[in-house]
């Protein structure tokens, strides 16, 4: 595991007060239209919470249901990011 999973599992576990441990949460896990925790409200508060955490900026127009896929879709995501910046 990375470093990076590592952290976007501990901020959806505490941005979305999830019951999981970290290790429940997999690269394969779904997220979106599977934990009903990610719905509207869940997607601003997880936005900001990786915003902050990873000093990243998440546009507008990368939102979109390939990005909640699953646990690693957002990791990657992430991963690109902090990259790019």
């Amino acid at each position: 595991m990375t470093q990076t999973i590592e952290d976007v599992r501990a901020v959806l576990i505490d941005a979305l007060e999830l019951t999981q441990s970290p290790e429940d949460l997999s690269r394969e896990t779904a997220l979106f239209g599977s934990l009903p925790e990610l719905d509207s409200f869940g997607v601003v508060a997880l936005v900001g919470a990786l915003e902050d955490r990873f000093d990243i900026t998440i546009d507008d127009d990368e939102f979109g249901a390939e990005l909640f896929e699953t646990v690693g879709s957002l990791t990657d995501f992430v991963d690109a990011k902090r990259t790019a910046g």
